[in-house]
């Protein structure tokens, strides 16, 4: 029984009566010089009125004259591909399916052309709508009609790939070339985005490079709506949204208290206030439900195909996300994969720790290494203590050795340029200790405390190197506080006196001559601080450790005097990003500040460790 598609490829065309003849004859005459015929032909094609009847008479004409349309005919050809098929219909868009499938197997110089034209219609088509004499230009369309327009798009792929083995060869560099504006409307991307991953699915072959060119342009979305701004934006509409009437908000406010209302399915609440992030939620929340998809079918999780995309995107981190400064949200794809299984977290883990300990990557990247690995390790919430402590014991006996190597060296002194990777690892470090100290000390205190005081917090701040100096302030305090607490270390004495340390500079126009060190020269950005999309909040906050506030039984001895001076309004510029310069806060949250490129830094041997061995 023949199929659907295959009885148009072989059924004949219907007798019509135009003026100019059949096609054959048309082209029969057009190769003797005769033109007049082929002008009226592509005349009656480009009309737009052209009815659906007209429309499948030429194209089973065409079909059976596809073995002359040579590349001499590319404009009749050009002007076929630029019927409006899609839009038509179910007859039309078989019999143009089948008229596809004869041109690009009789004459494989259009298979370009063709793939252009289907690839054009993976975003939604204009329409107009005319409201009384008002013309509004609306991208909108009715979901089932996009829907049925993409699956037919992806049809026509796979129909021509069947024709034509090297399609997928082709077909990567138009969709490269065909990817919208990053500045283009959310629906615009979140489409074109939506069926470049549906392409992966039936030619898997291009997952790789498809993933890295979404990655690419979402990165770009990415860096260009700084966290600050992000939360400005959402503050302002929260502000306005706030200020009613008195009269209005006695009507609708009623009994109700002055908190920001929780979170609603209401699309209107779920979009963002700044438009690129809003863009960038869009953009994120298909990939992460590609991932889930592809992850877990039927219900049941694939592992196989978990880890093959798994490498996929680890290949894409180390290309394009890790070298990648300032990032604040993409990162979180490796981040969400990794929930799914611990295998994966801890390979992605170890896969951290072989580029922080290896010197012969760039300072930079070993840095950026270190940053990722400690805020992993702080905010993932589905890895365990155990594991915990396996990553916190490499890093502390890796600067356990490293200060063994400097001790006798004569770089022994406090420089981020010669020690960028250790200040990192040395803050990676103090980050985990902060957010997961509860959990190290949890069941059995002592065994914990035992454990913590392995560590030897107090050679690592008390060396030379003095990565007290360097390391952020906020992550500083807070970890001199929780050492204190529990008698690990006392940092306060060497904060102190970092704090009275000046460096000459040239004559300030307030007239001093000194100035206090940068409070982050390492450039230093926590990677997982929280996400500010609420769209991709849905798949990222039940796997994710926020931030706990210390009440003041947990800081209760342990708070030391802000610098003389300071102000409540001092902590309050630090939240907001603005750090004030090597002041001792307490209580601030670690990671809420942006930061400029990071400082370059000499890489450093280290000693072999040997990560976990746990099997996926």
């Amino acid at each position: 029984m023949m199929t659907e598609s295959n009885e148009f490829m072989n059924s004949p065309p219907k007798k019509t009566v135009r003026f100019g003849g059949n096609v054959t004859e048309v082209l029969s005459k057009y190769s003797q010089g005769n033109k007049d015929d082929f002008e009226l032909l592509k005349h009656q094609l480009s009309d737009p009125e052209i009815k659906d009847g007209q429309i499948i008479n030429w194209l089973r004409e065409l079909r059976m004259s596809v073995t002359y349309l040579t590349i001499d005919y590319e404009q009749l050809v050009s002007i076929v591909l630029k019927l409006p098929w899609l839009s038509r219909s179910k007859e039309v868009v078989e019999e143009y399916l089948a008229f596809l499938g004869n041109l690009v197997s009789a004459q494989t110089v259009y298979l370009r052309p063709c793939l252009k034209m289907i690839v054009s219609h993976f975003v939604p088509a204009r329409g107009t709508i005319i409201e009384g004499d008002v013309r509004i230009s609306d991208s909108e369309d009715e979901d089932e009609d996009v829907v049925a327009t993409f699956t037919t798009c992806h049809r026509a792929l796979q129909m021509i790939a069947q024709y034509v083995p090297s399609t997928t060869r082709f077909l990567m560099p138009i969709l490269v070339d065909k990817f919208p504006y990053i500045k283009k409307s959310p629906r615009v991307m979140e489409c074109y985005i939506h069926n470049l991953l549906r392409v992966t699915v039936y030619f898997p072959t291009l997952r790789l490079e498809i993933l890295e060119l979404i990655i690419e342009k979402l990165l770009k979305i990415d860096v260009s709506a700084s966290r600050s701004d992000i939360e400005d934006a959402e503050e302002n509409v929260w502000t306005a949204n706030k200020e009613t009437s008195p009269a209005e908000e006695a009507l609708f406010n009623m009994d109700e208290d002055e908190d920001p209302p929780q979170k609603s399915t209401d699309i209107v609440n779920e979009t963002m206030a700044h438009p690129t992030a809003e863009r960038l939620d869009l953009c994120l929340s298909v990939l992460f439900s590609y991932t889930k998809d592809l992850c877990f079918q039927n219900g049941s999780f694939d592992l196989d195909k978990t880890k093959d995309l798994y490498k996929d995107l680890l290949a894409i981190f180390d290309k394009l996300i890790l070298p990648t400064h300032a990032s604040c949200h993409v990162q979180f794809v490796i981040f969400y994969i990794c929930s799914f299984k611990l295998g994966l977290a801890e390979a992605f883990l170890e896969h951290l720790w072989k580029k922080l300990q290896n010197p012969n990557n760039a300072p930079v990247i070993r840095q950026t290494a270190a940053g990722y690995m400690g805020s992993f390790l702080a905010r993932a919430k589905f890895i365990p203590v155990v594991t915990v402590k396996a990553c916190l014991d490499l890093l502390v006996n890796w600067l356990h050795g490293y200060i063994d190597n400097q001790d006798a060296g004569s770089r022994a002194f406090c420089d981020v340029t010669f020690h960028g990777p250790f200040y990192a690892t040395c803050q990676a470090v103090f980050y985990t200790m902060i957010f997961r100290h509860k959990q190290l000390l949890e069941g059995n205190m002592r065994k914990g405390l035992s454990y913590l005081q392995g560590l030897n917090f107090e050679r690592i701040v008390m060396c030379q190197p003095n990565p007290l100096k360097i390391c952020l302030p906020s992550v500083v305090n807070l970890f001199a506080a929780i050492t204190r607490k529990y008698q690990l270390v006392l940092c306060y004495t060497i904060i102190e006196r970092n704090n009275r340390q000046m460096i000459p500079i040239v004559r300030s126009s307030t007239g001093g001559d000194y100035a206090q060190t940068c409070s982050n020269p390492l450039d230093s950005f926590f990677p997982f601080d929280p996400c500010l999309l609420k769209r991709c909040k849905i798949f990222i906050d039940p796997i994710y450790q926020p931030w706990e506030e210390f009440n003041n039984e947990e800081m209760k001895g342990t708070q030391k005097p802000v610098k003389h001076g300071a102000t409540p309004d001092d902590e309050d510029d630090f939240l907001k990003g603005d750090t004030p310069q090597n002041d001792i806060l307490v209580g601030i949250t670690p990671g809420s500040f942006d930061s400029s490129l990071r400082s370059p830094a000499s890489s450093a041997g280290s000693p072999p460790f040997k990560f976990l061995q746990r099997p996926f």
